[in-house]
């Protein structure tokens, strides 16, 4: 569990240290936390967690949680904070105040009377006044450090932990905010800056999923330090799975197809919550736990997390093996791609782009990659969000479930689109979008743990910086359309369920010549048609070969051929291996007239 309770030491560190008095949890912050102290051996909230942890006689703890009161964590502090804005307020320290009590009992009964009356009043209109709630615990702050006849009102420091951070500091330009929202933000900016703050021994820990989720006039502060949350790790979920059944009812014990071990390593992305959750479903249902039921709950987990319309995880039901032609780039994929992607985090690639023309064929080739790879593939479909701020956070939480997933492929489909560039024409949500996931794919923690796979016909779209060795540069693999052998090997499979023979020569001249230029996709396009019309006009379900060629020659080609050979051109001049190219034996000749073709393409407008 050592590593579980590394953010708490974090936290203790930088408050112990005095670098700074105002802190932020984020990440994990609604699972559960292991406590033991005083012998309790039990799991409990972040608050209960921390406050389990800080409990220390030196700090008087507070905890406010919106729309509740401010709680002191022990009762008599509570009397001594009352005590102390008293005598703040007055401005007399306890010897003071006796003794004007004594020579002017009724006028200094009235003051004590009236600051008293204050203070109650302003705790009790606290609890559904979260602005009201700030300001008087800002004033408490106050209060502790100033010293009245030479000695602090307060003898302990404050430690205020506040919940729902975000809920009262909502991220929004300041112009739209209400006053209220304006006057938190107001407050707390003045708080947190305040060099008396900043250099006294009282501190603020707020707690919010993000820090993007807090207002930027606050979530920017230097005196604001984030602490990460991090995502239960596989010791954290052993050490909980042994404690769920230690504490198991005999009558209704936990049933497993395999070891707490196994266990653990499966439900890697899940938070303990979501774990207890089905720990508790199993027990109760008097079932034995299987393997199907724990990867569904780890996927419905993740998607509830990140969104349905941002990731989905893709089964794919085909393997290399079903896909026709592409000898050589198979022999690769088998060879070098695939034990490159499963070796540990020295030796792996951190993933692929893949590029080649529209219907070449990518997406199918590359999934059946990740079927043979045997890793959890998640599809990002859309990560940016139509609601202010909301990407950040979505960024945020896809790695926190990418650091906790033992492996992971992320498969990006038209990866053009999906990541933008980082240029000054683009808008500064995609740049720092981009600029995050650029990071994640040269983060040496990730290597090893998440293979990146960005299929694109527009392979020059993609940001140099993604483009470079270290990122998906390592490996860029242009998909072409069938040559040679290859597209000897599509015709027979186009043919194959409408005509009963093989192909003669003859045929299969007739055949390439009729298609000549066409695409994989044109080739699976060609081959529902003749099925469809086999069915509907055929003898027996099968055609001719001059039945075959009649309907080819009615078949019409979109008018997309600049465009693919623009596509083409740059895959290949964006492939990183000679050996992936269509002649491997290319000259630097060849590959600038590739260039100075595409500039002319470019000049009449393809893009």
């Amino acid at each position: 569990m050592e590593s579980g309770n590394n953010f708490l030491r974090t936290a203790g560190r930088v408050l112990n240290a005095g670098q700074s008095r105002a802190l932020i949890l984020t990440g994990n912050i609604h699972d559960v936390f292991h406590t033991n102290k005083g012998g309790k051996d039990d799991y409990s909230s972040l608050v209960e967690y921390l406050t389990g942890n800080w409990n220390l006689s030196s700090l008087i703890l507070i905890v406010y949680e919106l729309n509740g009161p401010i709680r002191f964590l022990r009762e008599k502090d509570a009397g001594q904070v009352r005590k102390a804005w008293i005598e703040w307020r007055l401005g007399m320290n306890p010897d003071q105040l006796a003794i004007n009590r004594m020579t002017a009992s009724e006028e200094v009964q009235s003051q004590v009377d009236s600051v008293t009356s204050s203070y109650d009043d302003s705790m009790q209109k606290a609890v559904s006044n979260p602005t009201l709630a700030l300001e008087l615990m800002r004033q408490m702050c106050l209060c502790s450090r100033t010293k009245l006849g030479g000695s602090p009102c307060l003898k302990g420091d404050l430690l205020i932990l506040i919940e729902g951070a975000d809920m009262l500091l909502p991220d929004a330009p300041i112009t739209s905010l209400n006053d209220m929202d304006r006057q938190r933000v107001s407050i707390c900016h003045d708080w947190f800056c305040d060099l008396g703050f900043v250099n006294g021994g009282d501190s603020v820990v707020m707690i919010a999923e993000s820090r993007s989720q807090l207002n930027q006039r606050i979530a920017r502060l230097p005196q604001l330090i984030e602490v990460e949350v991090p995502s239960p790790d596989l010791e954290t979920r052993k050490h909980f799975i042994s404690w769920f059944s230690r504490n198991d009812s005999k009558k209704r014990k936990l049933q497993l197809w395999g070891t707490q071990a196994e266990l653990a390593e499966l439900t890697a992305g899940l938070s303990l919550h979501a774990l207890m959750q089905l720990l508790k479903g199993v027990r109760h249902g008097r079932t034995k736990l299987s393997q199907e039921e724990v990867v569904a709950k780890v996927e419905d987990f993740i998607k509830s997390q990140l969104g349905e319309e941002v990731v989905e995880f893709k089964k794919p039901g085909h393997s290399l093996t079903d896909v026709i032609g592409f000898k050589r780039l198979k022999t690769f994929l088998n060879k070098e791609v695939i034990p490159r992607f499963g070796m540990d985090s020295g030796e792996a690639l951190p993933g692929a782009a893949i590029g080649g023309p529209i219907g070449a064929g990518k997406t199918f080739i590359f999934e059946a990659v990740a079927a043979e790879l045997d890793m959890v593939v998640l599809v990002i479909k859309n990560i940016r969000s139509k609601y202010y701020g909301e990407t950040d956070v979505i960024f945020e939480r896809l790695r926190r479930v990418l650091m906790a997933l033992s492996r992971v492929l992320i498969f990006i489909d038209e990866a053009d689109t999906q990541l933008g560039g980082v240029g000054a024409d683009t808008h500064a949500t995609e740049r720092r979008l981009t600029g995050k996931i650029q990071s994640m794919m040269s983060d040496p923690l990730l290597r090893g743990k998440v293979v990146w796979l960005l299929v694109t016909a527009r392979i020059h779209l993609l940001s140099p910086d993604i483009r470079r060795p270290g990122r998906v540069g390592d490996l860029i693999i242009p998909v072409l359309d069938p040559e040679g052998k290859d597209r000897e090997a599509f015709l027979d499979w186009v043919v194959s369920p409408v005509i009963e023979r093989k192909l003669t020569g003859e045929d299969r001249e007739l055949f390439a010549a009729a298609t000549e230029g066409w695409s994989a996709a044109g080739f699976a396009a060609l081959r529902s048609e003749l099925k469809a019309k086999a069915k509907l006009f055929g003898k027996t379900g099968k055609l001719t070969m001059d039945e075959v060629m009649t309907l080819i020659e009615d078949l019409l080609p979109p008018a997309i051929g600049e465009t693919r050979r623009y596509q083409t051109l740059q895959a290949l001049v964006n492939c990183t291996r000679r050996s992936l190219m269509p002649n491997p034996d290319v000259t630097d000749e060849e590959r600038e007239a590739w260039s100075h073709e595409i500039r002319q393409l470019e000049a009449k407008g393809i893009r």
